[in-house]
């Protein structure tokens, strides 16, 4: 993406060389919302993009960074086409930078598809407006992940601009990303946005920050970044003439560009120190990590997460199975017919725009003005609502119609099972409503072989079903309709399966959906697969399994503790009470697919904070928060979900599991990796100096946690990004693991806590960061040694997070019983397959997110040339290779690798062997 400019290089007007050049980059930090909603900063955002053009005309600023994202030039360029004209003027002179993301996402906590999505996303925008910038750019995100490194050079960037999570030591350094990828990272410090704003007291503060940087940097050359949150830049050209005239800055001031600036500092420091892994180091004056920001209104994490696995998991992989395995769709070639299976690129990538609009740090992370997170989740509905109507017409396309439309029957209803790619565990539960006529009942449900499957019903009653669409007339008809649970274990990895259920005429008396069993604190109930769950006082759970004679002690304990603090960081009050529950009734659900312990912890909340915030108020409310723990036949996986209501303020609510032994540390997923961090305290000193803030041990994970080792291992698997902290044992205690599954605070920021001694923002009011109103935490337990192998966990922990697709099918029209999927894979996760950017055929990524060297297996039934590429799908260096229909490819993988593939449909060549892959 590099270019030629035709500005002055730095070289040429670096001074009299007595000291190191100051490389001036001016530029702007653009919060696309944040304490403004997102209409309110565009209306400045296209003042401050025409003041940039104005004095890149007038020659009063020589170069000007537009911060690390495109998308402020869509914005811009929905209001303002003519403005976006002189941009890319500037960015094709070289005095105008941007990129090289969309968005500058808050990389911890979206998904490892979503940041590559992201840099796609800003070149294909980038395309229409010049070259973007070559430096990873994203100082102002909370933490940097560990895959970082990885994700940038597989879009050719081996730089990285770096600010809050870096080691404050470390003024550059070589940023390794666990499979080993590496880029020359520099660690900004801080925005300067003030050193050059007034004459008055300038000097003074330049001589203050040049100080610094020769304390961080003795022989140069430095960074001056000029510029800050949403600031026009000031005419930079005579304020440095006004320094160099006084002679009293102690260095060679020089407007310039980062490029210029990390090209001169790798030719005077080639090769830093290496710094290993994610960046959540605490830093330095004002480079907060404000790791609150994890838990921060929770909902927007858990709604990111279901848009996400929507697109990456189910809709991409099936229009990537269309680009392989092309459908015949009847009807498309007469002039009048609807083309209603039409191609969907387009809402595609609509889709993942609104996804990324909800990525920015202030966004996901919860720490904005109210209306801002209302826009938030209107986002997502949006991506949802497309999401269903992309997988409803992909399926169509394959003649599996979905629009439940016409007379109910009463006689057989037929149910699609798509199963996401994802290796694992065959045995997939599905919950599906289906609709039939009034007086008729489920039977018997059958596989497509005609096999009986165990099925679970639950009658919902008789209500008006509706359906139209282009080619259907709108109908509203009456039908009873049926809650189905059963176990699919017959569906391949990305197939489409029909199921049937037969049907009978209903004896008019209400159907209990399982046999129901009431059950006590303190008493065993048995699980089909021998193991014994007990509820506990403190509503934890014990589970028994006298396989191994292990008895895993007080799982899912909730804790209820004060919060003093803001969307940014938790600060627990001095006069804190814990709050812990006790366990209420107990019942036990058994049916043919499963068993269920239902019970209620109750906890008596305190309303809020008192008066002087010193303190939780005396005054509590009771809250019930409702417990069922699933157990499907024939897994081990035990699914932990509670529901409740939330009306207490100014707290936080973590479900707890103790780690048997003394385990030093614990492991989670990443991106595209594990990480293993140690066990500590739950916070640590109060800082005392000013734009200080407390080391708090909240850390995101992806996927699972696990700690412990052989039969008493833990892992719990997580539905979205979490905060989640291994809290040190001691004085008798157990260490344990906490997750959070509530923070409810009512501030953006605010200037008097104690674990930070500053704001991180302005002190606004943010009551809906409450979060009153019903809540729903979901994780699974997965308990010894199932827990202990970190393949099987991720692997499980992937097929958890992507889950089933189930949906009736309409009466009538023919539907296929099994519709296979192009390829199948083995050995590794699939992040990613999904259509090629370019249109060349389908883009696969595997990932071994271990320490161990695994082999991926692909398996094609369609004949297909594969070759390697990076993760902006550019080829790497290595010819393609053809895989036959019916023949198996085998991958190694190192570990921690990721590998991603093109594959594009080829015609069979009589006569030519096939060989395996061995694309490195």
């Amino acid at each position: 993406m590099s270019e030629q400019r035709v500005a002055p290089s730095i070289r040429d007007r670096s001074g009299n060389g007595s000291e190191p050049t100051c490389h001036v980059v001016t530029h702007v930090h653009w919060d696309r919302e944040w304490y403004r909603p997102f209409e309110s900063y565009r209306a400045r955002l296209v003042e401050l993009v025409e003041q940039v053009c104005t004095q890149l005309d007038a020659g009063s600023i020589e170069r000007f960074h537009l911060d690390g994202q495109t998308i402020t030039l869509r914005d811009v360029g929905d209001l303002r086409p003519d403005l976006v004209e002189r941009v890319r003027r500037h960015v094709r002179a070289g005095v105008l930078t941007v990129g090289p993301w969309h968005v500058l996402a808050d990389n911890q906590l979206v998904s490892g598809e979503n940041l590559i999505r992201n840099l796609l996303a800003a070149r294909r925008l980038g395309a229409g407006i010049g070259a973007l910038t070559a430096i990873g750019y994203s100082p102002d995100a909370f933490g940097h992940p560990a895959d970082l490194p990885r994700i940038l050079t597989g879009f050719g960037i081996d730089t990285a601009l770096v600010w809050r999570g870096a080691p404050p030591e470390a003024s550059e350094f070589r940023w390794r990303s666990p499979d080993g990828a590496e880029v020359y990272a520099v660690n900004q410090a801080y925005h300067e946005a003030e050193i050059l704003w007034t004459p008055e007291g300038r000097a003074e503060r330049l001589a203050a920050f040049l100080d610094r940087e020769r304390e961080r940097r003795p022989e140069g050359p430095w960074l001056l970044m000029n510029g800050g949150d949403h600031l026009a830049p000031r005419a930079v050209g005579r304020v440095l003439a006004a320094v160099a005239a006084s002679e009293t800055s102690g260095g060679s001031l020089v407007q310039s560009s980062l490029e210029d600036f990390f090209d001169d500092l790798r030719a005077t420091r080639p090769d830093p120190v290496v710094i290993d892994g994610e960046l959540r180091f605490l830093g330095g004056p004002g480079s907060f990590l404000l790791p609150g920001t994890l838990s921060s209104r929770i909902h927007l994490k858990q709604e990111n997460s279901r848009a996400e696995r929507m697109l990456e998991r189910i809709v991409e992989p099936l229009l990537a199975a269309e680009v392989l395995d092309p459908p015949a769709v009847p009807g498309l070639s007469a002039v009048d017919a609807t083309p209603i299976a039409g191609p969907t690129d387009a809402q595609l990538r609509h889709a993942w725009e609104l996804v990324l609009e909800n990525a920015p740090h202030d966004s996901i992370c919860g720490c904005s003005v109210d209306e801002v997170h209302r826009e938030n989740s209107v986002r997502t509905d949006r991506v949802l609502e497309l999401g269903d109507q992309m997988l409803r017409r992909a399926l169509l396309r394959r003649r599996v119609d979905t629009r439940v439309h016409g007379t109910p029957a009463d006689d057989a209803v037929r149910i699609a099972v798509h199963v996401p790619f994802a290796a694992g565990d065959r045995r997939v539960p599905v919950e599906v409503d289906v609709v039939v006529a009034p007086g008729s009942d489920i039977a018997q449900l059958k596989d497509p072989s005609g096999r009986v499957v165990p099925i679970e019903v639950e009658d919902l009653g008789v209500r008006r079903s509706f359906e139209a669409d282009l080619d259907l007339l709108p109908d509203s008809v009456e039908a009873r309709v049926l809650r189905l649970r059963f176990i699919a274990s017959v569906v391949e990895p990305g197939a489409v399966a029909i199921f049937t259920a037969e049907l009978a005429p209903h004896d008019g008396r209400p159907r209990a959906r399982a046999d129901s069993e009431p059950g006590h604190v303190g008493e065993a109930v048995s699980l089909p697969d021998g193991r014994s769950v007990t509820v506990l006082a403190d509503a934890a759970f014990d589970v028994v399994d006298p396989a191994t004679g292990t008895r895993h002690r007080r799982l899912g304990r909730l804790v209820d503790e004060g919060d003093r603090g803001d969307t940014y960081t938790y600060d627990p009050p001095a006069g804190d009470r814990r709050v812990e529950a006790r366990a209420g009734s107990v019942a036990v659900i058994r049916s043919a697919v499963r068993t269920v312990i239902s019970w209620r912890a109750e906890l008596d909340i305190p309303h809020s904070l008192d008066e002087a915030r010193e303190a939780r108020s005396t005054a509590t409310i009771p809250t019930a928060v409702d417990i069922r723990l699933t157990a499907w036949h024939g897994s081990d996986t035990l699914e932990w979900t509670a529901e409740w209501v939330n009306a207490s303020r100014d707290h936080r609510l973590r479900l707890l599991a103790p780690v048997a032994g003394q385990p030093t540390a614990w492991t989670s997923g990443q991106h595209f990796s594990s990480l293993t961090r140690p066990f500590g305290p739950v916070i640590g000193p109060a800082p005392h100096e000013r734009n200080r803030e407390s080391a708090i041990g909240t850390h995101p994970a992806h996927g699972y946690v696990a700690a412990g080792g052989g039969d008493e291992a833990i892992g719990i698997l997580l539905d979205h990004v979490s905060e989640v902290q291994g809290i040190a044992g001691g004085d008798g205690a157990p260490a344990e693991v906490a997750v959070t599954v509530l923070r409810s605070v009512g501030w953006l920021s605010r200037f008097d806590l104690r674990t930070r001694t500053t704001g991180a923002g302005p002190e606004l009011a943010t009551p809906e960061a409450q979060l009153l109103r019903p809540i729903t935490a979901r994780v699974a337990f997965v308990l010894g040694a199932a827990a202990t192998d970190a393949y099987a966990l991720a692997e499980r922990a992937d097929a958890r997070r992507v889950a089933v697709v189930a949906l009736q099918v309409r009466v009538g029209p023919e539907a296929p019983s099994v519709l296979a999927p192009p390829l199948s894979v083995s050995g590794a996760l699939v992040t990613a397959f999904k259509p090629a950017e370019d249109g060349r055929g389908a883009i696969l990524r595997l990932s071994n997110p271990t320490d161990t060297h695994r082999h991926a297996t692909l398996h094609a039934a369609v004949d297909v040339d594969v070759s390697a590429v990076r993760m902006d799908e550019t080829a790497l260096a290595g010819a393609s290779v053809r895989v036959a229909r019916a023949q198996r490819s085998e991958y190694p993988l190192a570990p921690q690798q990721t590998l991603t593939l093109r594959l594009v449909p080829a015609a069979p060549l009589p006569g030519r062997p096939t060989t395996g892959g061995d694309l490195k």
